[in-house]
């Protein structure tokens, strides 16, 4: 290989500029995107930030995720929490500095003003692990414990001192849901002292143990139903087992007298009504055990809502909670003496429940115990509706003073009375002198309770304008009674709370007591000199179970009364007056109900275990790091844990395998994030690191295949969970394939699936959370970051800044495809080549190459490499059923949607957020070029397709989603080598053939090397022309019409002449070099054509691979010293490289020099690499057009029309000496011809057009179509892919389009407009434009010029000029 090449090192970007970015427009080529092997994209920037992976950085993530670089901290430094308070974000770990910023392991930063600040003096003196900004409070507490007040910036022990013992960390603070108390959690312990005994810490004493109950369910009482309906049928004919009243509350054992079954082989159905509203928990059954007779299943339905209700249940098999609905499993356990099913919704208000039998054993179903569980416990003013409860010793009552009376109402429910106790008082009376009703409920156990007095409405019982307040007074036993004031002017029936706290349980020496007055405070008017105070009933609400004597929590129930000590959990209440010091033994009235979670733990773990390594931790609530129980009720447990129903209790599957370091709660979703694989005892399929637990149903889920390494930290944040850690990848599926997540990863909640996390990176993250307004941080030790990440392809358009908008794949691309084919495009081309890329352009850069010889006919360089997953070539497709336009991205990469995993090419919705892959056959290799024509879509590259014959090519029907090779002959290589396709292109010269370029030697059996011509309508080959030698890279268009179709690559003429640069006149099917072969010396891997014009050609190889030249329009201008106009810059992508700036994905040359524009990097941190821009419009022009109002076009075209014409043939004119002087290359045959379309013709037909037109305006004439004579001159409708001139007629000197034809007496006349309908949407924003939507019916008014015509909406009426190629 030539060592020549080597010379054009310096040429590419020996002007580089570093300078603000210019201004690409965008959005004057449609829907743009960007294609490429890069998982994370930036915009080249002056000041780019460095990254030190030995330093932790501190990340902003916006709401669309992009990530921009703040600051790091010193050497060894490490970010590990974070919380935002009055716009200001506090950061937290070990460190000694962050930017410029000395900081004790505390700092805040405060994004209004980007600036970092330390947080005074006398900070903490160690690793801070978790950090909680209290915005009622406005303190920021750290690690084991202390408070910084940023309103005084000072810093404070806690009011309790501090935490202690064990490993002496804490590692989370959070707070409960009412933000009224902090959680602390981490390794320490606390002690309380206290001479309570615990009353019950497992199950109610009071009630037969049974397994199948828990201590919660065991403490409610069950509600009397003496006095209620019971129908079982169909019963037994035995009479000893027929009546179903004697399972209410049976007198002995299982067996005759005590137990009820159905009749034999009958699905069986027992009802229970009370004829009144009761609050209940759900049922308790007792399973029957006789011979040939047992229930397996049954179901509850409510009574009146008629509901199958969803019960929960302790499953005595796994000791784990469940649920169930119909049917629920009864167990056939002799020894569970029942079971308690609880209603999955919490307490119901009802009036009895049917419950069905339908599966059973032997010969019919039957039970032996039936009750119903209140919600607690309760109690009537009523005496006589106080029945004493099944296990109860003793039943509720009432007491009153004063004159009562009961009053009966009718409710809503049919058969259904309601009865209350009422008494009439005068207006006036005191309290102490008023009646009074005192209840006494019959109280089972111990626990946290809400008591709720039922206050009847007053409609039904027609005394509302005698109904007033009362004064209720509560003791539950601990503490001072607790008194509320009671409207009883309720129209329909209300519970009122009047108590919440612990509540000891009724023995001999206590009962609690609940005792309602008259108010003094009442002011009601009252009716006839009278109020009406009325007494129903009071309920009990358990909502924790297990409190001492003097109200204080307990976990192990042992009895003892010395001092408890608790692990690793403290709750703080923010409104406690006490200063007790955690660091020693706290008084007991300090103790908190979720105190219990402490001792539980310190129990269960053991303390021998907790006081003598720091091992064990609780690290996020209520998830623990290195934890397992080893007794209590959550024994077996492992590194996961509940605190539920007043006890610890082990998660379904006995918790994870591995450590938990982290979690976020979205609804009934539990984010559980560590260093796990599954459950610990049973298998739930691969749990990777992340997983979810629903907390309602008690279930465990992945994420699909989870991440690769160990989750550090979770956040969420617009309906995504965030995860960040020390993780490579993402898995899409549960052992499928996987896409590159570098330490952050976004994970949809809703959809259930991974999504692109906005930005790029790649390191060791430690910390991710919410920040000032919507605003995240992430921290960690950072390799790489990019500002967007994305899995190959962004969109990008213009903004209001100087940095375009992108807007990334949202779906990622996996990785899990062959890489054969991905480093070379042959197999005999593996070779190392300099690092360098050369682009060339006119006349300046011509002598630089040497001759090759065309005998010695180099290969192409290797191609761009594609390690999966990559995306090489796009394309956009207007579905003509939906009119939504989407993107076709193709290259090595693969994914699933619907359950089907899919290759090579995707079709992307970008409103819809939906990857669709082609149905059918699926691509094997890698696809590197695209090209969509109305519903066809071609395929090139480098692959088979699965059980077709096709290689490297193939053609899919977008519309009719199929393959549409049947009758295409497959290309063919020469022996050993592979087909590749890099272009496949149309000219609008030639619309019916497709013109298919690259590495191969046959069509069929059609020799037809480098680059055949399909005709898209007989699917048969033809060779173009004589034909050539070698390999075409590249194809683009110039010329009138893309009537020259240009081609660069490793070629040589069929004469043997050296030509890396040819061209090709479609019209006579002659090729031609461009140039001298001596000025192309090597292969060439892109090559561009400035707007049409033949003279103006750029070419790019030899070294550093250039995958694309693309001209793209400009907003603003550059000076235009150089060959390119001021309007427009050469964009060259590929893999550039230059000590100047060090790596470029694409930068822009305006001429004279180039501007490094694009960064990017691989999912490996590597340097990446853009391989394609591509865009919606097929044509566009560069021209920053921007029309004048009607009025003003026509004053102008008055004054200096002829002016304006000959300025612009003069300045086309300087344009054509200017490109071709001194120029090596040689015009192509019958460029110089007689052309009567010609563009170098145009100003003259603008000068009759524009003269016309102001005839038209002043004189008031027809403006007819002119040189009607001379039809050889007539401009025909055309769809150039650029402008034919670049000084020709566009939207910017086209003056006569603004003018109205009503105005002018018509453009065209009726007799020769004609109906239109536009094939693309085209916004019209500038002025003089019409807006049109896709299929819009528009009326032609003037047709003449090749770029634009003047055109009428003809459902609004208005007027305005389109894009000739925007209408068919």
């Amino acid at each position: 290989m030539p060592t020549t090449r080597r010379w054009l090192v310096p040429l590419l970007f020996s002007h580089a500029v570093l300078a603000s970015l210019p201004l690409v427009d965008f959005d004057r080529m449609g829907k743009v995107g960007l294609a490429g092997t890069f998982a994370g994209l930036d915009f080249f920037q002056n000041s780019s930030f460095t990254y030190d992976s030995a330093t932790s950085t501190l990340l902003s993530r916006s709401t669309d995720g992009q990530l921009s670089a703040l600051a790091s901290t010193n050497s060894g430094g490490r970010i590990t929490a974070g919380c935002a308070l009055d716009n200001v974000f506090y950061l937290a770990g070990s460190f000694s500095s962050i930017g410029s910023t000395s900081a004790n392991n505390v700092a805040s930063y405060t994004p209004s003003k980007s600036e970092f600040a330390s947080l005074g003096s006398n900070g903490p003196n160690g690793q801070v692990d978790a950090v909680f900004c209290d915005d009622k409070n406005g303190n920021s507490p750290g690690t084991s414990v202390a408070v910084w007040d940023p309103r005084d910036s000072t810093w404070s022990k806690p009011p309790f001192s501090g935490l202690s013992g064990a490993g002496s960390r804490v590692l989370s603070i959070t707070s409960n849901s009412s933000e009224s108390s902090l959680f602390f959690a981490g390794s320490f312990i606390t002690s309380f002292s206290g001479s309570g005994i615990v009353i019950n810490g497992t199950n109610n004493p009071n009630v037969p143990f049974s397994a199948g109950a828990t201590p919660f369910s065991s403490s409610l009482v069950p509600v009397p139903l003496s006095n209620a309906e019971i129908v079982a049928s169909p019963s037994t004919s035995d009479s000893d087992f027929s009546n179903a009243q004697n399972i209410l509350c049976p007198s002995g054992s299982d067996g005759a007298g005590n137990t009820w079954f159905a009749a034999d082989g009958n699905t069986a159905v027992v009802t229970v009504r009370a004829f009144s509203f009761l609050s209940a928990s759900g049922v308790r059954l007792g399973n029957t055990f006789l011979q040939n007779h047992g229930t397996t299943g049954f179901s509850v339905t409510t009574i009146p809502d008629n509901n199958v209700r969803t019960m929960k249940y302790l499953d005595p098999k796994t000791n784990e909670n469940v649920t169930c609905t119909d049917p629920c499993p009864l167990s056939t356990d002799s020894s569970l003496l029942y079971q308690d099913f609880l209603f999955e919704d919490e307490s119901q208000s009802i009036t009895g429940v049917e419950i069905k039998l339908s599966q059973w054993t032997g010969n019919a179903p039957g039970l032996h115990i039936l009750q119903i569980l209140s919600s607690g416990a309760f109690a009537s003013a009523v005496s006589d509706e106080n029945g004493q409860s099944c296990f109860a010793p003793q039943a509720s009552g009432s007491t009153h003073t004063g004159d009562w009376s009961v009053k009966v109402a009718n409710t809503d429910i049919s058969g259904t009375t309601q009865s209350v106790l009422v008494s009439t008082v005068a207006v006036g009376t005191s309290a102490s002198n008023s009646p009074s009703v005192t209840w006494n409920p019959y109280v089972s156990a111990s626990g946290e309770y809400t008591v709720n007095m039922l206050v009847p409405g007053c409609t039904n019982f027609q005394d509302c304008d005698l109904r007033t307040t009362a004064t209720v007074t509560v003791f539950a036993g601990v503490g001072q009674p607790w008194v509320t004031e009671v409207s009883q002017a309720h129209e329909e029936d209300t519970p009122v709370m009047i108590y919440t706290g612990p509540i000891v349980p009724s023995s001999n020496d206590f009962v609690m007591t609940v005792t309602m007055t008259l108010s003094d405070s009442a002011s009601e008017a009252g009716s006839g000199g009278n109020y009406e105070l009325v007494a129903d009933r009071i309920e009990l609400i358990l909502t924790s179970a297990n409190i001492s004597s003097d109200g204080s929590t307990s976990g192990s129930g042992s009895g003892s009364s010395s001092s408890k000590n608790g692990f690793g959990f403290f709750e703080w209440p923010l409104s406690s007056a006490s200063d007790s010091d955690a660091t020693q033994i706290l008084p007991n009235a300090t103790e908190t109900s979720l105190d219990g979670v402490a001792f539980d733990l310190y129990t269960g773990i053991g303390s021998g275990s907790v006081t003598s390594s720091s091992n064990s931790a609780i690290a996020a609530l209520p998830i623990t790091r290195n934890l397992t129980i080893s007794s209590g009720s959550a024994s077996g447990a492992k590194n996961i844990v509940a605190f539920k129903d007043g006890n610890l209790v082990g998660v379904n599957g006995g918790g994870l395998n591995g450590p938990v370091t982290s979690m976020v709660l979205v609804g009934d979703s539990l984010f559980v994030g560590g260093s796990f694989d599954d459950t610990s005892s049973t298998s739930t399929g691969k749990l990777s690191n992340v997983a979810v637990y629903n907390v309602k149903s008690e279930e465990w889920s992945s994420l699909e295949g989870g991440v690769t390494g160990e989750v550090a930290s979770l956040g969420y944040n617009n309906g995504r969970v965030q995860v960040v850690g020390s993780f490579t990848e993402v898995s899409s599926s549960s052992g499928g394939s996987s896409a590159s997540a570098g330490g952050l990863a976004s994970w949809e909640v809703d959809a259930k699936a991974w999504v692109n996390s906005g930005g790029f990176l790649l390191g060791d993250m430690t910390f991710v959370g919410n920040g000032t307004s919507s605003m995240q941080f992430v921290a960690g030790n950072v390799r790489v970051a990019q500002a967007f990440g994305a899995s190959g392809m962004v969109f990008v358009q213009n903004s209001d800044s100087d940095e375009p908008t992108v807007t990334a794949l949202d779906l990622p691309l996996d990785g899990d495809v062959s890489d054969s084919v991905t480093s070379s495009s042959s197999s005999k081309r593996k070779r190392q080549h300099p690092s360098r890329a050369s682009v060339w352009v006119p006349k300046q850069f011509s002598k630089l190459w040497s001759r090759q010889s065309s005998s010695d006919l180099a290969l192409l360089p290797d191609s761009l490499p594609a390690p999966a997953p990559a995306v090489l070539a796009g394309a956009f497709w207007t579905n003509t059923s939906s009119s939504r336009q989407v993107a076709v991205i193709g290259g090595n990469f693969s994914f699933s949607s619907g359950g089907k995993e899919f290759t090579g090419v995707a079709i992307y919705d970008s409103e819809a957020d939906t990857l669709t892959g082609l149905q059918g056959s699926q691509i094997d290799g890698v696809v590197r070029t695209l090209f969509v024509t109305g519903d066809s879509l071609y395929i090139g590259g480098q692959f088979t397709l699965t059980g077709e014959s096709q290689n490297g090519f193939a053609i899919y029907n977008l519309a009719s989603q199929s393959w549409n090779v049947s009758g295409l002959q497959p290309l063919s290589a020469d022996s050993g080598a592979n087909v590749t396709v890099y272009s496949i292109t149309q000219s609008s010269s030639k619309e019916s053939a497709v013109f298919v370029a690259g590495s191969f030697a046959q069509a069929g059996s059609l020799s037809c090397r480098g680059i055949c011509s399909l005709d898209t309508s007989s699917m048969q080959w033809t060779t173009l022309g004589n034909g050539i030698k070698g390999e075409v890279s590249t194809v683009v268009y110039a010329g009138d019409n893309d009537a020259l179709l240009i081609a660069g690559g490793s070629i040589a003429l069929s004469g043997g002449t050296s030509a890396n640069v040819a061209s090709y006149i479609i019209a006579n099917s002659t090729w031609a070099a461009v140039g001298s072969g001596s000025d192309i010396p090597g292969p060439v891997t892109a090559v561009e054509v400035n707007s049409a014009n033949a003279n103006s050609v750029f070419a790019a190889g030899n070294t550093t691979i250039v995958s694309q030249l693309a001209m793209v329009p400009l907003q603003n201008t550059h000076s235009a010293d150089g060959v390119i106009e001021a309007d427009r810059m050469l964009m060259i992508s590929g893999t550039l490289d230059d000590p100047s700036f060090g790596n470029a994905s694409s930068a822009l040359y305006d001429g004279k020099s180039y501007y490094p524009y694009i960064v990017s990097s691989s999912g490996s941190g590597s340097a990446g690499a853009v391989a394609a821009l591509f865009h919606s419009l097929s044509s566009f022009s560069f021209s920053q057009h921007h029309f004048l109002a009607t009025g003003v076009v026509i004053l102008i075209s008055i004054a200096i029309s002829a002016g304006v014409v000959f300025l612009l043939a003069l300045i086309g004119i300087l344009w054509t000496l200017f490109s071709r002087r001194d120029d090596k290359l040689k015009p192509y045959e019958g460029e110089d011809g007689e052309d009567d379309d010609s563009t170098h013709q145009r100003p003259s037909s603008l000068l009759e057009h524009v003269n016309a037109a102001t005839r038209a305006t002043v004189f008031g004439g027809v403006y007819s179509h002119y040189d009607q004579d001379k039809e050889e001159e007539k401009i025909e409708p055309s769809s150039p892919s650029h402008d034919v001139n670049p000084f020709g007629p566009d939207a910017s000197n086209y003056l006569r389009a603004e003018t109205p034809s009503d105005a002018m007496g018509g453009i065209m006349g009726e007799e020769a407009s004609r109906a239109a309908h536009a094939r693309y949407s085209f916004d019209g924003v500038g002025e003089g434009e019409l807006r049109l939507s896709a299929g819009a019916e528009v009326e032609i008014l003037d047709d003449r010029d090749q770029a634009w015509w003047y055109a009428r909406d003809v459902r609004t009426g208005q007027e305005g000029v389109v894009p000739a190629a925007y209408l068919y």
